[in-house]
């Protein structure tokens, strides 16, 4: 049988870490994923719940936090419990296997960590270098036309 899941969205609030009675490490978020357009033109959004063990839970509360643009690749999981009248409920959870960064906050949020910003500027920084490289060894930012119809093996 086959149980994968990998969704894309923006984290709802700042991720929850817990210890559990027995030491283990837990995180609880809610990803805000987008659907397809609907017939109205409008955006459906679904508000995933997600939780997250041991050094994944720790890399999630430690460097996502409200807004967060995030992926993550995981299992879906069902869990039955009785609320406090005594009904039986079921829980729908995504248990996270991986997780990855997909860009920055929202632009109307502002970052706590400054992780983001400080990301973005390595990368702008490492794509100058790169481009400044590449035109010291051409001399010319245009692509160089090959000639090389005759070597066709067949």
């Amino acid at each position: 049988m086959l149980n994968t899941i990998a969704i894309m969205g923006r984290l709802t609030h700042t991720p929850e870490l817990r210890t559990t009675t027995s030491g283990k490490e837990v995180c609880s978020f809610d990803i805000a994923c987008e659907r397809s357009y609907s017939a109205n033109g409008q955006r459906e959004t679904d508000f995933l719940p997600c939780v997250a063990w041991g050094k994944t839970a720790q890399f999630i509360a430690q460097y996502f936090s409200k807004g967060s643009m995030i992926a993550v690749n995981g299992s879906l999981q069902t869990r039955k419990y009785q609320d406090k009248q005594g009904n039986n409920r079921t829980a729908y959870e995504i248990q996270v296997r991986e997780v990855s960064f997909c860009g920055s906050k929202a632009p109307d949020s502002t970052s706590t960590r400054g992780f983001d910003e400080q990301t973005e500027s390595y990368a702008r920084e490492a794509r100058n270098a790169q481009s400044a490289q590449q035109t010291a060894e051409t001399g010319t930012d245009d692509f160089a036309v090959i000639n090389d119809d005759e070597d066709l093996p067949f």
